[in-house]
């Protein structure tokens, strides 16, 4: 079947046409909005910024300052009212299915774009083109997209319209506080949706993410793959782009150590969230399946076991009240689980304290590395003696 514009495309060509679109703007976003605008994280050519620039404009009309604005705002304030878009605060549905409208209602707050704006594109072609006038992009490109297409090419510019607040909107900012896996127990809902951070540009990779909002790279372990940093990379090399900052590389287990060293302290301070990761699905999550076959025939229990599984595994700060009463029955029910919860908040509190002094930090974590052992708990005590092993990827 032949769809006739100025050029002659069959349907799978056009197909792969919007697919090439959406993707470069998926990597508009990501490269230029969220890693280089919003968190600095790395520095980009004049000219590469701009091409950007330019095609946010076209194939979506957002507004720089305003996008950078409402994405350090939700970091500022993760998870509370004044998030602007949190699933765990104003519900799942709300957020996937109208995102963009909560991204254009956050948009006309002039305290938002005041505070959180500092430092976006503020030249000539941004007073006078871009920001004023943010239909003319989409419009253009909607008039490109009937000029190559013929009637078809509406459709291709259907999908590129619909893509941002889609995937972005509704995907990262819904589903990715909402459902997935976690590397780090960041102190918010922030999941990774798959390891594999392809369709939308690297930014399935949200968990780790908030574990680390300055890093340019948002993959942290050897089976994540993030294509938004696989062509930073290539920027880099071709001279077009200058990485600032990356997360400490996950800390990895060697053979165990004799002792906790100051090498391993290092490392487990600079990847503290890691670690508590790690903590989590070693000690937590062993502790916690043990407790539901050991509670197996008492349905009241088990049923609330069930019920506390995810509050077990998350910052307790943003944890509703009636999360907490739950979390706080099972806790004076399981002595196992009441142990394991309480290690995991000293180990907070050792993290916490280390800015007063490294060598005072050793020594609690030593103590608790001492106590680990002696607590009798299988999986507190081989957590223990891993601690011993850590040291940065590299180091």
């Amino acid at each position: 079947m032949q769809l006739h514009g100025l050029f002659s495309f069959s349907w799978w060509e056009v197909v792969l046409y919007a697919l090439l679109l959406t993707h470069i703007t998926i990597a508009s976003v990501t490269i230029f909005l969220h890693r280089h605008q919003a968190h600095r994280a790395l520095e980009l050519h004049p000219v590469v910024s701009h091409f950007f620039r330019f095609w946010l404009w076209l194939s979506t009309g957002m507004v720089t300052r305003e996008w950078v604005s409402i994405h350090r705002k939700h970091h500022s304030h993760c998870e509370t009212e004044q998030d602007p878009h949190s699933p765990q605060v104003k519900g799942i549905k709300t957020v996937f299915w109208r995102g963009a409208e909560l991204y254009r209602d956050e948009a006309l707050n002039a305290e938002t774009l005041e505070k959180f704006g500092k430092g976006t594109p503020n030249d000539w072609l941004e007073r006078k083109i871009y920001s004023p006038y943010p239909y003319l992009g989409i419009s253009l490109m909607m008039i490109i997209n009937l000029l190559v297409f013929g009637p078809i090419g509406l459709t291709v510019w259907a999908v590129q319209m619909i893509w941002i607040p889609l995937f972005a909107a509704g995907v990262i900012n819904g589903l990715g506080h909402y459902v997935g896996y976690r590397n780090a127990e960041s102190p918010d809902a922030s999941t990774n949706l798959v390891p594999w951070g392809i369709l939308i540009g690297g930014e399935e990779l949200h968990n780790n993410h908030h574990a680390w909002p300055g890093s340019a790279k948002l993959s942290f372990q050897p089976w994540e793959f993030d294509i938004g940093w696989f062509y930073i990379r290539i920027l880099e090399r071709l001279g077009l782009a200058r990485v600032k900052r990356v997360s400490p590389s996950p800390a990895r287990l060697k053979a165990r150590a004799q002792g906790l060293e100051p090498e391993a302290m290092h490392a487990i301070i600079q990847s503290r969230m890691q670690v508590l990761g790690r903590y989590g699905r070693d000690v937590i999550s062993r502790v916690y399946r043990e407790e539901r076959r050991r509670l197996a025939d008492n349905p009241v229990l088990s049923r609330l076991l069930k019920q506390v599984k995810l509050a077990l595994l998350r910052d307790q700060a943003q944890l509703d009240e009636s999360s907490r009463q739950q979390l706080g029955g099972v806790l004076k029910e399981s002595q196992a689980l009441h142990l394991a919860m309480e290690f995991r908040e000293r180990l907070l509190q050792i993290w916490q304290q280390a800015g007063a002094g490294q060598e005072e930090a050793l020594r609690a974590l030593q103590a608790w590395c001492a106590e680990a052992e002696a607590s009798g708990n299988r999986y507190l005590q081989a957590f223990a003696r891993q601690l011993g092993g850590y040291r940065l990827a590299g180091a």
